[in-house]
């Protein structure tokens, strides 16, 4: 003889439940709406030819030379902004941390870095020709005073190392804010076990301190060099679209009136995603690795 469900089962059921999930429905529609469906709308556009027919003409067209350039400068800029920010990121995050300078510089610089990683676009643009360009504040005080002039030694804004200078004014800032948490992380302790084995403080950099960032700081560079990838509005400010990286590329088949093929510019960003995932997908590996070696 079966026995039947007590009159109270089911609340006991719902009140079994975990309702702490409907606390992310919010945040995984925002994810499906303006990441994945963006990311398969783009997908399926790059398999398709402008007459709307699917083809793999134009994923094969990003091996044409003049791409291949494009995405071969955008990552040198890439790199080298990256690179630069990270160095120099770390150099004064260390002499902030680590370095004993009085509090309020610390918290000074921590303030205008989180200011100054988010300035970029147009007003970046224009302080950087305020200030460098050819008739910029820096450059005519260091002709007229100095005797210095930036662009008859060859100095230019509008160069790929000029373009580099400027990615570094939210670069370094970036670094400064993410590599803070991990100089944090380095414990007191091990510092004075070294010097009591009679490290000197170069040997306590080199062989403990060092390899211990060293995921960070390879996690965060890969951060830096993806955030300059995508890099637009400040480097089609500065250039008026004259610097053929991938994003003005893509700019161009998107909007532009002569360029014009939407579908090329999907394969364009496809390729960008690709290679935004791994450079993402190789800071969550190092960010893993730093985490359980802080541990």
């Amino acid at each position: 003889m079966s026995k039947l469900p007590s009159p109270d089962s089911a609340p006991r059921r719902l009140s079994a439940l975990n309702w702490s999930w409907l606390g992310l429905v919010p945040f995984l529609l925002f994810v499906l709406m303006f990441l994945i469906a963006p990311v398969f709308y783009l997908i399926n556009g790059a398999f398709q030819t402008p007459d709307g027919k699917y083809s793999l003409d134009t994923l094969l067209a990003l091996s044409a030379p003049e791409i291949v350039s494009s995405y071969s400068l955008s990552i040198r800029l890439s790199l080298a902004s990256a690179g630069l920010g990270a160095v120099l990121g770390l150099i004064l995050a260390y002499a902030l941390i680590l370095g004993g300078l009085p509090s309020w510089v610390r918290r000074a610089f921590m303030t205008f870095s989180g200011v100054a990683s988010n300035f970029a676009g147009v007003p970046l643009a224009f302080a950087f020709i305020a200030t460098l360009g050819r008739l910029g504040l820096v450059t005519l005080v260091l002709r007229d005073l100095f005797g210095v002039n930036l662009y008859a030694a060859g100095f230019s804004l509008f160069s790929f190392w000029g373009l580099a200078l400027t990615y570094l004014y939210f670069q370094l800032p970036l670094m400064i804010l993410m590599i803070t948490p991990a100089l944090e992380g380095l414990r007191p302790e091990w510092r004075e076990a070294a010097e009591s084995l009679g490290a000197t403080r170069r040997q306590y950099l080199s062989q403990v301190a060092l390899p211990l960032l060293a995921p960070s700081v390879l996690g965060c560079f890969l951060l830096l060099f993806a955030n300059a990838f995508g890099t637009l509005a400040t480097i089609y400010a500065l250039t008026s679209a004259n610097f053929p990286v991938v994003p003005i590329l893509l700019f161009q088949q998107i909007r532009g009136n002569v360029l014009y093929n939407p579908n090329l510019g999907y394969a364009l960003a496809v390729g960008m995603i690709v290679l935004m995932g791994l450079s993402n997908s190789l800071y969550f590996i190092l960010r893993r690795r730093t985490e359980r070696w802080q541990k």
